[in-house]
């Protein structure tokens, strides 16, 4: 029998999540290298270049890969003939454990869990509680797997309950069109398929901890049929076009994980939950000889991948930006900017909505008029940076407010990362704005164009206050321009067909 303690348990889980807050798991790197090697898309190809810089940038400087530090989910395997000399329960120690890496002094995390969804949302302020999920084994030991999962990704999580012969891949390959580039593409994609609703979901979530393995996958013949599922998956997907952050490319997925449990015999529930770019998962036992040891990658393990600007990509000085000056701006166009942005995300949207829709005036200093607006949450800073990793939230939330910022608050332009909704593009042909994207999963690069940062209004909303940043060539895309095109539509729509016309000519 053997006795792992409060403290080592609690520090192992600590120690885990500040490790994967700036660490990628290897077998990530090297496929996204390789997705990275053999994309031919310049736009998809720019933005996985950015993803690996931030990777490895957050690495050597131990500051998280994401803004979204992600919810805390754990899974515990506890042996049967382990004794706990701890005075509290284990959902106590696990939180205790998270309370402290989000809290690190030297490497502090986003604060994303709010209190009871349907009452004030007040932000907890340490990031708990997190979700655990307990089984009990045989054995002596306490096996534990971590992960940190953004609601980007998380938010476009699916389940569907299938007739027993229902076409799996046709139903996932609908559903992954339909949830565009809100997930970060490219990431890995976890199926769950058989038992209840929630056992097919929890099926998923854990298909996401198994290492990036599909490449030994297409080398040999699957041998059975979740194999040759995951396979048939990773092409289907795949052809689709829709690319890196949704540009259009030929990696949409780097890996399909599939695991399956009995059902019932008039079901087939299937669960989908995908994992972005910002893909963040550790695991360790404790065998009562102290808390777990993580190793320290070498910076060797990343490549040297510089950052190409593109022929058309232009620097812009935000002070000299006008209504007519975007009109040069062009769907697909990287752009260069520096000069003076706000930030504003989901609540500070609604506070903004509430305040005028009842009569009431902004804040001073408020001021949205040809205005960039960036939709962000950023990491806190450490003692030396200006704000945190500071990449950016998806969009389309904020699209039932378009009508406000871009018409009543005559908004220039939004920044964000995925594609918009139909009424959106149209209101932003209307008012002549635009929208622009920067990378999801280049939040630590991105905060590095960040010069300066300060609170402008609703402080007390924490990481979604308005924030006026300043910004030094900060990278974004032209997504949609001030004629309603959009490179979320063309992009895949082009590499779609590409994809198709090459392997017509392969057959």
């Amino acid at each position: 029998m053997k006795v792992i303690s409060k403290a080592d348990f609690v520090e192992s889980i600590a120690l885990g999540f500040q490790y994967i807050s700036h660490y990628h798991p290897p077998d990530f790197i090297k496929a996204l290298h390789q997705a990275y090697n053999r994309e031919k898309s310049g736009e998809a190809k720019n933005a996985i270049a950015q993803i690996l810089i931030n990777s490895k940038m957050a690495a050597e400087g131990k500051r998280p890969l994401c803004q979204d530090t992600g919810l805390a989910i754990v899974f515990v395997k506890v042996g049967m003939g382990v004794t706990w000399d701890s005075d509290v329960p284990l959902e106590s120690m696990v939180n205790l454990g998270i309370r402290q890496a989000y809290m690190n002094a030297s490497n502090p995390l986003r604060a994303s869990i709010v209190t009871f969804p349907l009452g004030q949302r007040a932000n907890t302020g340490d990031n708990t509680p997190g979700v655990i999920h307990t089984q009990i084994v045989v054995g002596d030991e306490v096996e534990v797997h971590l992960t940190a999962k953004g609601f980007g990704s998380e938010n476009k999580a699916r389940l569907l309950m299938l007739n027993p012969h229902d076409d799996v891949v046709a139903a996932v390959v609908d559903q992954v069109q339909e949830m565009g580039a809100g997930w970060c593409p490219p990431g890995m994609l976890g199926i769950g398929i058989g038992g209840s609703a929630e056992k097919a979901m929890l099926l998923a979530k854990e298909s996401l901890l198994d290492p990036v393995d599909i490449h030994q996958l297409l080398d040999r013949s699957p041998e059975n049929d979740a194999e040759k599922l995951r396979l048939d998956l990773y092409h289907a997907i795949n052809q689709t076009g829709i690319g890196a952050q949704g540009l259009g490319g030929l990696t949409t997925v780097l890996d399909v994980k599939v695991k399956q449990y009995p059902t019932h015999a008039g079901a087939l529930p299937v669960g989908i939950i995908p994992n972005c770019a910002a893909t963040r998962h550790i695991g360790f036992r404790l065998t009562g000889k102290g808390p777990a040891v993580f190793p320290v990658p070498k910076l060797d393990d990343w490549p040297e991948i510089a950052l190409e600007q593109g022929e058309n990509a232009i620097k812009v000085d935000l002070s000299q930006v006008d209504r007519n000056s975007v009109k040069q701006w062009k769907a697909g166009q990287t752009l260069y900017l520096t000069g003076k942005i706000l930030t504003a995300r989901d609540a500070a949207h609604k506070r903004i909505s509430d305040i005028l829709s009842t009569g009431g005036s902004l804040p001073d200093g408020l001021n949205l008029k040809d205005r960039l607006l960036y939709y962000v949450g950023p990491v806190p800073g450490s003692d030396s940076e200006v704000v945190g990793p500071a990449g950016p939230t998806t969009s389309n939330r904020m699209d039932k407010y378009s009508q406000l910022m871009l018409k009543r608050c005559e908004v220039l332009g939004m920044i964000g990362k995925a594609e918009r909704g139909n009424s959106t593009i149209d209101t932003i042909r209307e008012t002549g704005s635009v929208y622009l994207i920067a990378v999801g999963g280049a939040a630590y690069l991105i905060s590095k164009s960040i010069t300066s940062a300060r609170v402008v209004a609703f402080e007390d909303l924490g990481m979604e206050a308005v924030y006026e940043f300043e910004v030094a060539e900060m990278p974004v895309i032209v997504a949609v321009d001030t004629e309603g095109a959009s490179i979320h539509k063309s992009g895949p729509e082009r590499w779609r067909k590409e994809i198709s016309a090459s392997n017509t000519t392969q057959d």
